[in-house]
């Protein structure tokens, strides 16, 4: 079951959170990787028109819609004496380190067509990695505890690894990287950083443990029917609507950064580039402790009300620096306040995810937090390929001209403006949804605890009357009428 079985009191030890944590630095960095470099890859070193590169990893989302769904059914349908979980975070740990190498490597074909084709294939076996690490994951912590504050504290600590994780994705590549049109500089990079995945999930699997389960007997061809159900609820299409929004608003950041620093500031060399992406990451690290602290004592959606709005002025302010020979460390005052920002994001979402398992099962009467985790993953990498796609169309849209970076030259004053543009009002508008997606989210401590409370309920474990405030607030929170709640049937039709 994991070293952290010894003993009566596991949930309470720093060790157990920490064990359970690690695994996302690679959740949090293998997307800052590629979100920050993998289209300047393509475009800068290997000379792919944005428009082209921006769409490969659109293609990995749309292998996404297939296999993430597969793998949540696959994981509550799975039996194992490590638990169902933990058995496909093992055996994903080297999938997923060989796969991010392969992403990287420089195939050396010359036509359009066979170096699109290859670097399509390898994005959609990264993801395929990917999905047998975090689908399995992020559907682990319902299943080794119950109690919701908690819960709390382990999310918590978990968000500090995945700052923990972006901050080594974001520094060491631009330390590495000091000539963004050298492909092998970047298979390095990817080198390092397959090893630093594959050990760091080897240490959550053997860190952490699972609650056995009878794993669920609908049959498997029912999985993309039963898959999309989990949509049914409320909660979980407002949560959806956050994670959508707010990790989009920090991946417009990371997939432009590079051209904003290095086309808009001409600021790439001297290791100038290095000092902002290390200040945004320091900060996201800072904010994801303060915003753990602060959580446990509010709400799980307060770090997104309170970071947001700050993160939002930050940003804007960004339109008057915007230039080159602009005052450097004004800039890095604005990135600092902006990476606070982005890690109320990620406290938030993952804090609540852990909860929206409960809420399925109070609807469908089965207990299926794979199912749950394997659709969240499956929208977080659709944002991701999204943003990635939309980026490179808009700087197609712009003007911007793959010839001169890959010669090294500056692009055209309007497509440096455009630039800008995008860095700045995309962000921002998408930190606005999250902020009104969040003021709607229904669920707080005391509405879960009715949850749970309604859950023993039906499982008779509990035998109390339930009140008509307490129907209401399982109406409210699940979308379903109390008497259409605990129902198989929720969740086979669709």
């Amino acid at each position: 079951m994991g070293f952290n079985e010894m003993g009566n009191n596991r949930e309470d030890k720093f060790l157990s959170k920490c064990a359970y944590g690690l695994a996302d630095i690679y959740g949090g960095g293998a997307f800052v990787v590629i979100s920050t470099f993998f289209t300047v890859f393509l475009t800068k070193a290997l000379g792919m028109s944005p428009a082209l590169a921006g769409t490969i990893p659109l293609i990995g989302k749309v292998w996404d819609a297939i296999t993430d769904p597969i793998m949540g059914n696959i994981v509550d349908r799975t039996s194992s004496k490590f638990g169902a979980k933990r058995f496909y975070i093992l055996i994903g740990s080297i999938i997923s380190a060989i796969t991010f190498l392969m992403l990287w490597m420089n195939a050396g074909i010359e036509s359009v067509g066979g170096q699109y084709t290859f670097y399509a294939l390898m994005y959609m076996l990264f993801s395929t990695g990917f999905t047998i690490v975090m689908v399995p994951y992020n559907g682990l912590l319902p299943d080794m505890i119950d109690d919701y504050n908690k819960r709390g504290s382990f999310s918590g600590i978990r968000t500090v690894f995945s700052s923990f994780g972006a901050i080594l994705a974001g520094l060491v590549p631009t330390i590495i990287i000091t000539d963004n049109t050298n492909a092998s500089l970047y298979f390095t990079v990817a080198i390092i950083f397959s090893v630093i995945f594959l050990v760091v999930i080897l240490l959550t699997f053997f860190g952490t443990w699972e609650k056995q389960k009878e794993p669920v007997k609908v049959p498997l061809r029912k999985s993309l029917v039963q898959s999309f159900t989990v949509y049914k609820s409320f909660s979980f299409k407002l949560f959806i609507c956050i994670f959508l929004a707010g990790q989009g608003a920090a991946d417009f950041v990371t997939g432009l950064a590079v051209y904003y620093v290095d086309d808009v500031l001409n600021a790439y060399s001297g290791g100038r580039f290095t000092i902002m992406m290390g200040v945004l990451l320091l900060a996201q690290f800072t904010g994801t402790i303060l915003f753990s602290i602060i959580m446990p004592k509010t709400s799980k959606k307060f770090p997104i009300l309170i970071g947001f709005p700050v993160r939002m002025i930050a940003t804007v302010a960004l339109l008057f620096l915007s230039y080159e020979g602009a005052p450097f460390v004004i800039i890095l005052v604005l990135s600092f306040i902006i990476g606070l920002g982005m890690a109320a994001s990620s406290v938030s979402i993952y804090a609540i995810l852990s909860d929206m398992a409960d809420v399925d099962e109070l609807i469908t009467s089965i207990r299926r937090p794979g199912t749950v985790s394997g659709m969240a993953t499956f929208i977080r990498k659709i944002a991701t390929g999204l943003s990635s796609t939309i980026i490179g169309i808009c700087l197609a849209m712009i003007g911007y001209d793959e010839n001169l970076a890959s010669q090294k030259l500056r692009q055209a004053a309007g497509t440096q403006m455009g630039i800008t543009q995008l860095y700045v009002w995309i962000p921002v508008a998408l930190m606005a949804l999250a902020i009104v997606f969040a003021v709607l989210f229904p669920m707080n401590k005391p509405e879960y605890d009715i949850i749970k409370k309604e859950i023993m309920r039906r499982r008779g474990e509990d035998d109390s009357k339930i009140t008509s405030k307490e129907i209401a607030v399982c109406e409210k929170v699940t979308g379903f009428k109390y008497d259409k709640l605990w129902n198989e049937d929720n969740a086979l039709k669709f």
